[in-house]
């Protein structure tokens, strides 16, 4: 499937399959990573739509996503394998002859369960930045063969290297070898007509001039505010939801004051949003 692909229809089928808006820079970045069967590196500030990439991916290509949430302290037993020591422990008490070491007391991780995947999924690697240069080296070390040695089961290996999506937030720095080995996607917040034709293509009942000015608003609030929290693109939907629930032809001042906890998610950036003028300072400028 991925080789009847071409940069144009991939673009064309995240569009009509998922609703998903990119550049054609962007749709070659992610094309040429499907056809060289390297990692795609997809880095950028939170709620920009990384992750959305690999969801994307996996309906695309009709594979099943897996998803490896990585954060500070994961280690290779959370990602690989465990064995269920529980069982094999009763197992042994019961005066159990079989093997304890055998597929039934084998427990997959994320990692695992992708090489053992009977048909090839979509792997994602989520907040990779979140976890020490230690354990991102053995992820690339996976990640080069797809196989694993158990000492006490043997080696498995995958039948197909499956396309792997890795995402940061550049919390850290990466490692050299890392970007290296893929290929890389900057994706920053979408532009305002961009971020409108989202609004209208997953929010029904959403009207043009509705969608640009929450659009507007969003882009005033990533621009002029120094918020710890920037707005994403899901808290754009949810902000747009309301107000087609609320059946609103346009945004005023006190339905924005009254909501900004749909968009503003701590205490400081409300009383930031609120000095500023709050949704008379918004208003004012769409």
């Amino acid at each position: 499937m991925i080789s009847a692909m071409t940069p144009q229809s991939l673009r064309e089928s995240m569009w009509s399959k998922c609703s998903y808006i990119c550049s054609d820079e962007d749709a070659f970045t992610i094309y040429m990573a499907l056809q060289l069967g390297k990692p795609l590196l997809v880095e950028g500030p939170p709620g920009s739509g990384k992750t959305e990439v690999a969801k994307v991916m996996a309906t695309i290509l009709e594979a099943e996503l897996i998803r490896l949430q990585c954060y500070e302290g994961l280690d290779e037993g959370k990602a690989l394998y465990e064995w269920n020591y529980q069982k094999q422990i009763l197992d042994i008490q019961k005066g159990g002859k079989g093997n304890v070491f055998g597929a039934d007391y084998l427990l997959p991780r994320p990692l695992l369960t992708t090489i053992q995947a009977k048909e090839t999924p979509v792997l994602l690697i989520d907040e990779i930045d979140k976890v020490d240069t230690e354990f991102e080296a053995f992820l690339m070390e996976i990640l080069s063969d797809f196989q694993v040695s158990i000492p006490e089961f043997g080696t498995v290996k995958a039948k197909t290297h499956p396309p792997v999506i890795l995402t940061s937030n550049a919390v850290r720095d990466l490692g050299d070898a890392l970007r290296r080995r893929c290929v890389y996607l900057y994706l920053d917040y979408p532009t305002m007509n961009r971020e409108a034709t989202i609004l209208m293509r997953k929010v029904v009942g959403m009207c043009p001039g509705l969608a640009l000015q929450i659009a507007r608003t969003m882009y005033l609030l990533r621009e002029d505010l120094e918020l710890l929290k920037q707005p994403s693109i899901s808290e754009s939907l949810d902000l747009a939801q309301a107000a087609v629930n609320m059946e609103k032809p346009s945004l005023d001042p006190l339905f924005l004051n009254q909501l900004n906890s749909l968009f503003l998610k701590n205490r400081e950036d409300q009383e930031q949003f609120r000095k500023k003028g709050g949704g008379k300072w918004v208003c004012k400028n769409l």
